[in-house]
């Protein structure tokens, strides 16, 4: 049987998650030629003998080989699908333990000088920092959270889920619009976990938290198209951001029921 070969993008990735350029061939060389010696392994994929057992016991290791204890040993792909779950839940207990550590020890310097320090409106650079923004805000919420979700953002709704399922249990008053676009799936989630309304013609979103914080999502620049927001919780731009949501909130439509608890959208 030939060598496989993957994509460049593939292989990209791999190294992202953490192989070497020698684990991608010695992996992909098993692929195509599982149950075998690792002097085969290293023919097949030129990886030097002088290099072969390191390897593949760092394959071994990191999730994507496994060996027959025999003599002579012989080394067993995984599947990729276990071993990238492995990987998930290496990195997520890794990711932990030192977000536990650091956070022991840096936010009580950042509380120190917070309030003296902060800026009263921060601009928000990039998706993903967007949306631990607002994740950060929602945790923080104690009484009511208010969201608008503009059509743009609809496909990304169920990351924060799980912060919506936090707020909620803990007795939080959250109403969300969305547009009326929405995917039932979607809006059937949204509306287990707060009062739903949808609405057409939103460009705009936010997040509202307990009506003194409030984060403007203002969707891409024209120059590089990256994602922008504003966070702030100037006491005046909050209240204006809450009066506005309120009028939104009183022209738009609840979501029709079916059998499933949601049906198509009503345009408001």
């Amino acid at each position: 049987m030939p060598q496989l070969s993957v994509s460049e993008k593939t292989r990209r990735i791999l190294q992202d998650l953490g192989l070497t350029d020698y684990e991608i061939k010695g992996y992909i060389s098993l692929l195509s030629h599982p149950s075998v010696q690792a002097s085969e392994v290293s023919k097949d994929s030129d990886v030097p003998v002088s290099k072969i057992y390191e390897v593949l016991a760092n394959l071994e290791r990191k999730g994507w080989v496994e060996s027959q204890h025999s003599r002579p040993t012989k080394y067993f792909p995984k599947s990729p699908s276990t071993a990238l779950q492995a990987l998930r839940l290496r990195m997520e207990a890794e990711l932990k333990a030192n977000e536990d550590h650091l956070l022991s020890e840096l936010m009580p310097m950042y509380e120190q000088k917070e309030t003296q320090e902060r800026p009263d409106i921060w601009i928000i650079r990039g998706d993903y920092n967007i949306l631990a923004k607002i994740t950060e805000s929602i945790d923080r919420c104690k009484r009511e959270l208010l969201v608008v979700i503009p059509p743009a953002l609809n496909s990304v709704v169920e990351l924060v889920i799980p912060a919506l399922t936090n707020v909620k249990a803990a007795g939080v008053n959250v109403r969300i619009l969305m547009s009326g676009d929405v995917n039932e799936r979607s809006a059937s989630k949204i509306s287990s976990l707060a009062d739903l309304r949808l609405k057409e013609n939103m460009f705009g979103g936010g997040v509202i938290v307990d009506a003194n914080e409030v984060i403007l999502l203002l969707g891409r620049s024209s120059e590089n198209r990256e994602s922008l927001a504003i966070w702030s919780d100037h006491a005046g731009l909050a209240s204006f951001a809450k009066n506005y949501f309120e009028f939104l909130w009183t022209e738009a439509g609840l979501p029709p029921k079916t059998s499933s608890g949601l049906g198509s959208v009503v345009n408001s």
